[in-house]
């Protein structure tokens, strides 16, 4: 069993320890604590390891700063920027430490993950059904690190309210669409999976956000969020998943469905659609559906866009239709030969929205049922 006070003594590196990944060692650290809480122990315990290796570091490093917080009450992990004043100087500067593990530490770890999981992804034989569907789920912007209060906006949103909601708005589709006989499934990832882009708690382009919890573990909490709903899915039918990227999480989405798509290389039950292109097509018998995330191409332009970039699925399709997302709200219009469909959103309504007057739309996860012959023929809506 690791011992924090031995890690953190030992100088240690809070990465590396006995050949632990990160995860392993907030595994270990949960069955010490008997944290109940799935997300929260993944945020604590991380946060633990990171608070007490900061505190030591700093200390060994700034004595005079570790001394002066002490006396002042102020816990000296927390401190990102000081000051020196004496009689002839005022000297500025930063306690030398990033602003958490770099791009390198969390590949090294998720590398370790890979080739450590037990892949127990023994192939499914499935049922054959002459009145076979394809059902769609889309949880579309999650947004995991939002932050909201009810205080200003009249409801809370955090990394464990959405994490929930997710998984429950997933249940209910799949038990809403038991009574048809399902042998694929779509699922939709990224459409701002992730609330922030950047450790300074922004989007790709750079707008500040209200966050719950730092960056590296908002991405362990999707990553998880994402491997718990598949292992769940592939046990129903097939699953071909679309991945959009999006204007919250550009660089991050990608990575994270990049690792998705890794941790599954030995299941031939599931299989990827997850390059850089802002719009997917699949084709499922007689319907060819679309994905984007909604922030590019106009709405308007999405039906010949499909046209173009999915000739030869368009030749041999009767019904389409196109799922965007981005907006938050319901928006449907029939093109010609195209439905274009904006789906709702799980996520909480943050201070920015409230301000701007953005809410009170019903937030859902939305699932389509598709059959070969005659395109959509069901839809659901999971409410909370």
């Amino acid at each position: 069993m690791i011992n924090i006070t031995e890690l953190i003594n030992e100088g240690v590196s809070m990465r590396e320890v006995n050949g632990y990944s990160y995860a392993k060692i907030s595994e270990i650290l949960h069955d010490k604590y008997r944290i109940d809480d799935e997300v929260r122990t993944q945020h604590q315990t991380s946060s633990l390891l990171r608070m007490a290796y900061t505190k030591k570091k700093r200390v060994d490093e700034h004595p005079a700063l570790a001394e002066a917080c002490d006396e002042r009450g102020i816990n000296v992990s927390s401190v990102g920027l000081a000051w020196n004043k004496d009689k002839h100087w005022s000297i500025q500067f930063k306690p030398s430490l990033s602003e958490g593990p770099t791009f390198e530490e969390m590949l090294r770890d998720h590398i370790h993950d890979v080739q450590n999981h037990t892949f127990n992804y023994e192939k499914i034989e499935r049922p054959r059904y002459t009145d076979s569907c394809l059902l769609v789920i889309d949880p579309a912007d999650i947004h995991i690190g939002k932050l909201a209060s009810s205080f200003e906006t009249g409801e809370d949103y955090n990394n464990q309210i959405a994490v929930k909601r997710v998984k429950d708005g997933v249940a209910g589709i799949i038990e809403k669409s038991s009574s048809f006989n399902i042998d694929k499934i779509v699922f939709v990832a990224g459409n701002d999976i992730l609330h922030i882009d950047t450790p300074r708690r922004t989007t790709t382009a750079g707008t500040p956000q209200d966050t719950d919890g730092m960056w590296y573990n908002n991405f362990l909490i999707a990553k998880k969020l994402y491997i718990d709903i598949l292992d769940e899915l592939i046990k129903l039918a097939d699953v071909h998943v679309m991945y959009n990227p999006s204007n919250h999480d550009y660089q991050n989405g990608f990575f994270l469905a990049d690792a998705i798509k890794s941790w599954y290389r030995g299941c031939d039950n599931i299989t990827f659609d997850t390059d850089i292109s802002h719009r997917k097509y699949y084709q499922y018998g007689n319907s060819l559906i679309g994905t984007t995330h909604g922030d590019g191409a106009k709405q308007q332009d999405l039906p010949l866009l499909m046209a173009q970039e999915s000739k030869e699925m368009w030749s041999k399709t009767k019904h389409r239709y196109v799922y965007m997302h981005h907006l938050h709200h319901k928006v449907s219009k029939d093109y010609i030969g195209v439905t274009v469909e904006a789906l709702r959103s799980p996520s909480g309504t943050d201070s920015w929205h409230h301000r701007n007057g953005y809410q009170h739309a019903p937030k859902a996860v939305e699932g389509f049922i598709h059959s070969k012959d005659h395109g959509q023929v069901a839809r659901f809506t999971h409410l909370f």
